[in-house]
């Protein structure tokens, strides 16, 4: 227990000096926009391939369900709150964990194995403003939109698969899901889009910030950020829609 608590305290520090350092890294847009690029862009095939596949099995699951209590028509609101408020923000955190998450982790590992951490320390050039700051801005920027357009795949699997394969009727689909789905359903699946990158990015940089610096320092650094990142966006996902109920 004193270790976990030294570690919750220790990671908390971090983040203050992370956000201490981002209000000067904001002056260079240039670093954390291509960290936007690394942590989302390339994480778009995943997460447009799994968006649409999730869809299309919740079209089919779902449709099952409903159609044994006589209520396919719901389809949509069920595809709609599923994917908005739990789905979409989760997978997304979950993947992107296990994609960016390992690339930032052993990125900045990496950099602290070979010396070029400690190489800028002494040459008065602060590793956290140019190194951590912009990465963990572009992986925070970066899971909002992820989630956006993992959310549009799922619907548009969804509705592809009740519509046409379970006979489900498009217009009463879209219908029901506007006039029951409603902003703050959004609000919730963005809100916990912000916390899970926010979780995922830091998670991500602290480890590789504190990596031993060895080949197996770096591999155990990338491993502790995927099992890390899983559990508390599940914990957190958890207590964040109790706080919204």
């Amino acid at each position: 227990m004193i270790g976990i608590l030294r570690r919750i305290g220790a990671e908390a520090l971090f983040l203050l000096r992370v956000l201490a350092a981002c209000v000067p890294a904001l002056r260079r847009p240039g670093p954390i926009i291509r960290q936007i690029y690394n942590s989302g862009a390339r994480s778009l095939i995943i997460i447009m391939l799994c968006g649409l596949v999730v869809g299309m099995i919740m079209g089919l699951a779902f449709s099952d369900m409903l159609q044994r209590f006589g209520s396919e028509s719901a389809l949509g609101i069920a595809a709609g709150l599923a994917l908005l408020k739990e789905l979409g923000p989760v997978l997304t955190a979950l993947l992107f964990a296990g994609r960016a998450g390992t690339s930032l982790a052993s990125e900045i590992g990496l950099m602290r194995a070979t010396d070029q951490l400690t190489a800028m320390q002494v040459m008065a050039v602060d590793p956290l403003r140019h190194v951590v700051a912009p990465r963990f801005l572009g992986g925070v920027i970066a899971m909002p939109l992820l989630v956006c357009i993992f959310n549009i795949l799922g619907i548009f699997g969804t509705q592809l698969i009740g519509v046409t394969v379970m006979g489900v009727d498009g217009g009463t689909f879209w219908s029901q899901m506007q006039n029951q789905v409603g902003l703050s359903d959004v609000t919730e699946g963005l809100v916990k889009s912000v916390v899970f990158g926010v979780v995922c990015t830091l998670l991500a940089v602290y480890e590789g910030y504190h990596a031993e610096p060895t080949a197996e320092g770096v591999g155990l650094a990338t491993t502790r950020t995927v099992i890390a990142s899983s559990v508390l966006v599940l914990i957190f996902d958890y207590m964040l829609t109790a706080a919204f109920l």
